[in-house]
C-alpha cells in the first residue's frame, strides 16, 4: 500500500522468497491485448457504452457494430480525441451509447480490426458486490477461513493470530531510536489483515471501515442477513455489518486504557535520529498499529507468520480515526445492539478528548516490519471525527469543532487515508443530523461541485475517465478513481442527473478493462482480469500449495510517480502514466491489494447494481 513508499529494507526482506518455495505455478494464460478497448464484464443496456481504440488516424474512421451471427445492428464514425497525455496514445472514441438491445456475442470493429465479443445485459454487477465484500472474510485475523464460505478448499486456511494479547514495541527503530515500550498488554484480536502483509493498522483500517458502514447507511437493504455468506449470516444483522464489526473489534480493542501514559515525541512531523521524546497522558488515545518485528517473506500463509507481534506507538491520527468510526458504529447499532452502540460511543469521546489534549502526535518512527501511515497535517480527521461525532450526538461541541474547521466550506476532494475532510462532509450530507436545512443543502452543493469537476476531467481524458493526474498517477490510483465515483454517485443520488451516474460506469469501464494496457484491474472478472497481487498468501505464481487470488479482489493500479521495488524500477521514465503497471506479485508498488481499495469497490460496486 501507499505508507510503503518509504521502504527499502522491506523491499529486499519481501522479495526474498523462502528456500522451500516450489517452481511457480502455471497461471491461466490471460488472452491477448486488444486494440479496441472497453468493458470486459460488459454493459448495461440503459448505460454509457463507449469504446476506446488507440490509432494514429487525424480522420474519423467508420465503426460498425455486430451481433452474434455477424448482423450489422449500428454504424458510426469514430470521434478523434487525439494525443492522451495519460495513456501515450492517439485515441478514437467509439460512442454506440444509443444502442439498448440486449444480447450476447457483440463486437465493434474499426476496419480489419475488431473487438472481443461482449455482452449487453441488466444484472452485470450482480455478483461484484459480494465478491469484494468477500476480500474482507478472506483476509480476517483471528479465526480460521473455512472453505464453504471462501468459495473453494483452495482459499481455506487455519486460525492464525487467533489470540492477539500483545504489549508496545520495546527496542530501536531503523533511525537508532529507543521505543521505551508500556507496561500493559492490549487484546487486539480481530480486525484485517491491512494489504499484502500480516499487519493490522488503525489509520487505514478507519478509512476501510468507515466506507462499508457509509454503503450501508446509503443502503441499508444493499447486504442483508444472508447474503455475503459469512459465518455470521443467519443472525438477523446486515451481513456487511457483520464484517465490519470484525474490525470493529480490532479497532477498539486498541484504545489505551485509562490512567496510563506515554513516551513518545510531540509536535515531530517526520522520522529522524535523535528523537526527543515527552511524557504524555495517553489515555483514550488509539495505538498506530500491531505488526510484525520485521517484514516476513513471501508466499507466507498468516498461520505459518512466528514473527513477534507488537503494539506501535498511539498516535492522534489513529486516535481520531477510531473516534469516527465508533461514533459511526454507535449510532448504526443503536437499534440492533444497543450495549455495543454505548461501548463504541464511550471509546469515541474517549478517543476525541484524547486527541484534543494531543493534537500533534504524530505516527513517526521507521519500524523494520510495518508502514508508517504518517500523516503530517490532521486538520481533516479532527473533522471527520466532529462530523460523526455530531451526526450520532448532536452535541454542541461538536457543532463547534466543525464549524470552526476550514473544512466545512472548503472545496471538496475525493477521500483516502491521509486526507479524510471527505468522509465527514459525506456524513453529514447523508445522515440526518441537527445542523440547519441551509447548511445540508450547501454541504451537498459542494459535494456536486465536486463531481462536476470530475465530469470535466472525464471530458478532456482520451479514456473517458473522470480522474485527471497532470502530475502523474499515484501510488493506489484506482482507489482515488473508486473514491471520486462515491462523490459522483452522491451527486446522482442529490440531482438525479444521469451525467453522474454514467461517469460511474465510465470509471467501472476503466477498472474492467477500457484502459491501454486492455486489463481488468479486479480478480475473477474479465478476459484479462488481476491474477498476480502482491499478497503474500495470494501467492500461486510462487508456489503451487498456494491460491491465486479469490474473485472481486482489485489491484492498486498504476503508479507512476514512485518506483521503489525490482519489478517496477525499470520502468521509472519509460512508461506513461496509465501503463506504470504490471501484474506480478513482486510489483507492490503497483500491484499490491488492500482493505482501503477494496471497501470503495464494495461501496460503488453496490450503487451499480441498482441501475440496471
Amino acid at each position: 500500500m501507499i505508507r510503503r513508499l518509504l521502504l527499502a529494507a522491506a523491499a529486499t526482506s519481501t522479495l526474498a522468497a523462502p528456500a522451500s518455495a516450489q517452481t511457480p505455478a502455471a497461471q491461466p494464460a490471460a488472452q491477448p491485448v486488444q486494440p479496441i478497448r472497453l468493458n470486459q464484464l460488459g454493459l448495461i443496456p440503459n448505460g454509457p457504452k463507449r469504446a476506446v481504440l488507440a490509432n494514429p488516424s487525424t480522420t474519423p474512421l467508420p465503426w460498425r457494430l455486430t451481433d452474434a451471427s455477424g448482423a450489422v445492428r449500428a454504424e458510426g464514425r469514430t470521434r478523434v480525441v487525439g494525443d492522451d497525455a495519460a495513456s501515450g496514445e492517439h485515441v478514437h472514441l467509439v460512442d454506440f451509447s444509443a444502442f439498448q438491445s440486449i444480447g450476447d456475442g457483440f463486437r465493434i470493429a474499426v476496419g480489419d480490426v475488431q473487438s472481443r465479443p461482449f455482452r449487453i445485459a441488466p444484472n452485470l454487477y450482480d455478483r461484484l458486490p459480494f465478491d469484494a465484500l468477500a476480500y474482507f472474510y478472506h483476509n480476517r485475523s483471528g479465526t480460521p477461513i473455512l472453505a464453504r464460505h471462501a468459495g473453494g478448499a483452495q482459499w481455506a486456511r487455519p486460525v492464525a493470530h487467533e489470540r492477539e494479547r500483545v504489549s508496545c514495541f520495546s527496542g530501536t527503530d531503523e533511525q537508532g531510536n529507543r521505543w521505551p515500550g508500556c507496561s500493559y498488554t492490549l487484546d487486539a484480536s480481530r480486525g484485517w489483515y491491512d494489504a499484502g502483509d500480516h499487519g493490522k493498522y488503525v489509520v487505514n483500517g478507519g478509512i476501510s471501515l468507515w466506507t462499508l458502514l457509509n454503503a450501508y447507511e446509503r443502503r441499508r437493504t444493499a447486504f442483508p442477513d444472508g447474503s455475503a455468506n459469512i459465518p455470521e449470516s443467519g443472525n438477523r444483522v446486515a451481513d456487511i455489518l457483520d464484517e465490519a464489526r470484525w474490525e470493529l473489534d480490532f479497532m477498539l480493542g486498541m484504545q489505551v486504557p485509562d490512567g496510563q501514559r506515554a513516551r513518545v515525541p510531540v509536535g515531530i512531523r517526520r522520522s529522524t535520529e535523535g528523537l526527543t521524546f515527552t511524557d504524555i497522558d495517553a489515555s483514550g488515545m488509539a495505538h498506530h498499529k500491531l505488526a510484525d518485528e520485521r517484514w516476513t517473506s513471501l508466499p507466507l500463509a498468516p498461520h505459518d507468520d512466528t514473527m513477534r507481534r507488537f503494539l506501535f506507538p498511539p498516535s492522534t491520527s489513529a486516535t481520531l480515526n477510531l473516534a469516527a468510526t465508533a461514533a459511526q458504529c454507535a449510532r448504526i447499532w443503536r437499534d440492533i445492539d444497543e450495549a455495543f452502540a454505548a461501548r463504541c460511543l464511550a471509546a469515541a469521546r474517549r478517543a476525541f478528548s484524547a486527541a484534543q489534549r494531543n493534537p500533534e502526535v504524530y505516527a513517526i518512527g521507521n519500524f523494520a516490519g510495518s508502514g508508517g501511515y504518517g500523516d503530517g497535517e490532521l486538520s481533516d480527521e479532527f473533522f471527520w471525527a466532529a462530523a460523526e461525532l455530531y451526526a450520532t450526538t448532536g452535541l454542541p461541541e461538536y457543532e463547534q469543532v466543525l464549524r470552526a474547521s476550514p473544512h466545512f466550506t472548503a472545496p471538496v476532494t475525493e477521500a483516502g487515508w491521509p486526507s479524510t475532510a471527505a468522509l465527514g462532509t459525506m456524513t453529514l450530507a447523508m445522515v440526518p443530523n441537527r445542523l440547519p436545512t441551509e447548511d445540508v443543502e450547501a454541504i451537498r452543493r459542494r459535494i456536486v461541485a465536486a463531481a462536476d469537476g470530475y465530469l470535466e476531467d472525464l471530458g478532456n481524458e482520451g479514456y473517458r475517465l473522470p480522474f485527471s493526474a497532470p502530475n502523474g498517477y499515484a501510488w493506489g490510483s484506482n482507489s482515488n478513481i473508486l473514491n471520486r465515483q462515491m462523490l459522483l454517485a452522491l451527486a446522482h443520488d442529490f440531482t438525479g442527473d444521469r451525467h453522474y451516474r454514467d461517469a460511474v460506469i465510465d470509471g467501472m469501464d476503466y477498472l474492467l478493462g477500457r484502459n491501454p494496457l486492455d486489463q481488468s484491474y479486479i480478480s475473477g472478472y474479465g478476459a484479462r482480469p488481476l491474477m498476480n497481487p502482491h499478497h503474500r498468501f495470494w501467492a500461486a505464481s510462487l508456489d503451487s500449495r498456494f491460491p491465486g487470488p479469490p474473485p472481486g479482489a482489485v489491484s492498486g493500479g498504476p503508479n507512476s510517480t514512485s518506483f521503489p521495488d525490482t519489478i517496477s524500477g525499470p520502468m521509472r521514465g519509460t512508461c506513461r502514466p496509465m501503463t506504470c503497471w504490471t501484474d506480478n506479485i513482486h510489483a507492490y508498488a503497483q500491484n499490491e491489494v488492500a482493505i482501503n481499495w477494496n471497501a470503495p469497490l464494495v461501496w460503488v460496486a453496490a450503487y451499480l447494481r441498482e441501475q440496471d
